[in-house]
């Protein structure tokens, strides 16, 4: 499907690009799209892959032209565009509107307009139950992708969402690595918070796996296993060898849940299970109101939602196994330079 195709890849210069970059290079694609507004991120990855498939879009994906200018020609964009800190969000939440409702719709908007084949969007589990305004803003990215989706035209548009991303820029294990390495102490926020645990190949996998099999409006969820954030931190300590090293409980910040949910107990009535993968089909209902007031769910009080507390739970060895696939990770135990998964 990309052999002699043009890939978009908004907020190309994060962590999700540089993975899917790392998977691509070498494949059939005739040109990959980085989009993005950090002019000095774009010269490194410039610099760092040297590659002429490779080609910089200087914009912002709240500029609805800078978005056109990047998808014109464009047959798949990955939209990954986001802002995701949940702290710069709960203080300017207006931004993160700005950003990851308005700038997914002009994503959307101009990919339809520009005759894009197909465009995966990235959520996150923080969508689901919402208590934040990252949260909140990626809840309505998805209501945004469900909407257009319904009169999308010849574009297929899908989302995805995962959880944590170990290891990629802002997460807590390139602190607590710190920490351990300064003599500090660890410092987390409730021993017993549990978190699904994802790798970057995992995500890429992911909208891979939408790219090939979404229709219009579907949301898709890779199983994850979770672990407690003390797991984290004795796994870590086990491997950078100094188990014993102190940890001080520091209380949950604000905007943060004890565990996060990938799926609604009303998204699990729906959902098919494909092994692997949850499929989330679209609520195709129209405005015809009558179909919201007479007709009920009657199995949604027996379900249950898919949280980071009944998922597949990580001991410390099976966190440390999972930590040993990331490069990261691997470069600390060879005692080599540590580079963040970019």
């Amino acid at each position: 499907m990309f052999t002699d195709k043009v890939l978009l890849i908004t907020g190309g210069t994060g962590s999700f690009g540089n993975a899917v970059l790392r998977r691509f290079l070498d494949s059939g694609l005739r040109e990959i799209r980085i989009l993005s507004r950090d002019e000095k991120k774009q010269d490194d990855m410039r610099k760092r892959y040297n590659d002429a498939k490779l080609k910089f879009y200087v914009g912002d994906v709240r500029d609805y032209q800078s978005v056109v200018n990047a998808a014109r020609g464009s047959d798949f964009i990955f939209h990954a565009a986001a802002l995701k800190q949940v702290p710069s969000c709960e203080f300017h939440p207006m931004e993160a509107v700005k950003t990851n409702v308005l700038g997914t719709e002009n994503v959307l908007e101009a990919a339809i307009a520009c005759d894009v084949a197909r465009v995966i969007c990235l959520s996150t589990d923080k969508a689901v139950y919402p208590i934040n305004a990252m949260g909140i803003s990626k809840a309505m990215m998805e209501k945004v992708v469900v909407a257009k989706s319904r009169s999308s035209n010849a574009t297929v548009i899908c989302a995805t969402r995962y959880g944590n991303v170990m290891a990629s820029r802002g997460s807590v294990i390139p602190l607590f690595v710190e920490q351990i390495r300064a003599g500090a102490p660890i410092t987390i926020t409730d021993p017993n918070m549990t978190r699904f645990m994802m790798t970057l190949d995992d995500a890429v996998d992911l909208v891979l796996y939408a790219f090939e099999h979404g229709r219009p409006g579907e949301i898709f969820v890779q199983k994850a296993p979770a672990a407690t954030i003390e797991t984290l931190a004795r796994a870590l300590t086990g491997l950078m060898g100094a188990p014993e090293h102190p940890i001080n409980v520091i209380g949950t910040r604000h905007g943060e849940k004890l565990f996060e949910a990938l799926l609604s107990r009303e998204e699990m009535v729906a959902a098919e299970d494909l092994g692997n993968y949850y499929r989330v089909p679209p609520d195709l209902r129209d405005l015809n109101y009558g179909k919201f007031v007479e007709q009920g769910e009657v199995r949604i009080s027996a379900a249950d939602d898919y949280n980071s507390h009944n998922t597949t739970r990580l001991d410390v060895p099976g966190m440390q196994a999972l930590l040993r696939q990331l490069a990261f990770i691997q470069a600390i135990e060879r005692g080599g330079n540590v580079q963040l998964e970019e």
